[in-house]
């Protein structure tokens, strides 16, 4: 088990701190899993107090004993309850914030409002982009971890070769690859930061099943084994000749990284063979295009274009009426980080050491879902495979 180190958290706060200094913000107030952990190495209930300048102060209501063990952060600091916020500021000698920062996107109105009133007269606005800016450029260190997600995900994509069999059924199949990430440390959460956007490990699923869709923001959706779930992995059982989706999402040490495989017992149609090698010429567009400096749109746009090229445009990146706009996205502590390589990004660009997955794919209603994810490190000269199991069809 990693502990973050001390400096990978100076470095982070130090660049968030430069961001809110440009946009005139005297503090941010972070709640969320997701950014504490990214900020102060563990996610221990409370909250995170980062100033314009000076040193963070992570308050923690449950449990402080673990945060203080857990977190490289100089100041951690018990408290109670919002009420105590005023005064343990003063003890720092930080003055009340004028303009502050919380993360509007995902903290529930509720919560909102009992930290709100604990900074009566502070103007809140929302910090999620400056907090999303931050996290999506990734260190060495951060990047040595999902290369450590990518080794469990080559075991998975191993095992779903040994244990596929005719018969078996979506959900069964499922079963064994978790079964198997969980014995390589998979970390049994997969986060997502969307509303309601909720996702189990991975999406497994065959035939037909792969093309049904789903209220989740994906391509892919399928039909689960319950309305109350209503996606992923079904009762339906595996038959020849039909694609297989092994769309796995691995997580080691707080760090995702999302990969996809094509199976099949026996071959599959000739249609389903020539659209899958096309999600990969997709992919080797994306390739030439991303470079540091581009538009993650610009990108967007021209693999887009190039599928419909290829006579994908009524069946790529899902059913027609629930087809997403995006072909990639962020991966790091959340799977939907930016960067968005989505439909009309035009101002926001590419860095070096951003880290996406990108997965063009194929859907065809009554026949089933094709295509290819990989997860990707922009380097100077392109993207760099983090994800590396085998692209060939997986025949059985």
């Amino acid at each position: 088990m990693r502990i973050t180190p001390a400096s990978e958290l100076q470095v982070r706060i130090g660049k968030l701190q430069s961001l809110m200094q440009r946009d005139g913000l005297d503090a941010i107030l972070m709640l969320q899993n997701a950014d504490l952990f990214y900020f102060t190495g563990t996610v221990q209930q409370g909250m995170l107090y980062v100033p314009a300048s000076g040193e963070a102060l992570y308050m923690v209501r449950k449990d402080h004993g673990r945060a203080r063990m857990e977190s490289g952060l100089r100041e951690v600091i018990p408290f109670k309850s919002p009420k105590d916020i005023g005064g343990i500021l003063a003890s720092y000698g930080y003055a009340q914030p004028k303009r502050a920062g919380m993360e509007l996107d995902v903290v529930p109105v509720e919560l909102y409002q009992r930290f709100a009133k604990a900074f009566e007269g502070c103007e809140m606005v929302g910090a999620t982009h400056l907090i999303r800016t931050v996290r999506a450029v990734k260190s060495e260190y951060e990047i040595a971890i999902m290369k450590d997600a990518a080794l469990q995900n080559d075991r998975i994509f191993q095992r779903a070769k040994e244990v596929i069999r005719e018969g078996m059924t979506d959900l069964e199949l499922a079963a064994e690859l978790e079964f198997c990430a969980r014995k390589q440390g998979h970390q049994g959460v997969v986060r997502m930061r969307g509303f309601n956007n909720e996702l189990f490990y991975a999406q497994i699923f065959s035939g037909a099943d792969s093309a049904v869709p789903a209220f989740l923001d994906t391509p892919l959706g399928g039909l689960g084994v319950s309305p109350a779930v209503g996606q992923g992995a079904s009762y339906k059982p595996i038959r020849r000749n039909e694609p297989i989706i092994v769309d796995f999402g691995s997580c080691f040490d707080g760090y995702l990284v999302d990969q996809t495989r094509i199976f099949s017992i026996g071959p599959l149609p000739d249609r389903l063979v020539r659209a899958y090698e096309d999600m990969l010429h997709v992919q080797h567009k994306m390739q030439q295009v991303a470079r540091p400096g581009v538009a993650w749109g610009e990108v967007y746009d021209q693999c887009h274009a190039y599928a419909c090229e290829l006579g994908y445009g009524e069946v790529f990146m899902g059913n027609p009426g629930a087809q997403v706009s995006f072909i990639g996205h962020g991966v790091g502590t959340e799977i939907d980080e930016y960067p968005f390589i989505a439909r009309g990004f035009k101002e926001q660009l590419l860095e070096e050491n951003m880290t996406f997955a990108f997965e063009p794919k194929a859907v065809f209603a009554g026949l089933g879902a094709v295509g290819i994810e990989n997860t990707f490190r922009l380097a100077t000269d392109g993207p760099k495979h983090i994800t590396f199991s085998d692209e060939a069809l997986v025949v059985l």
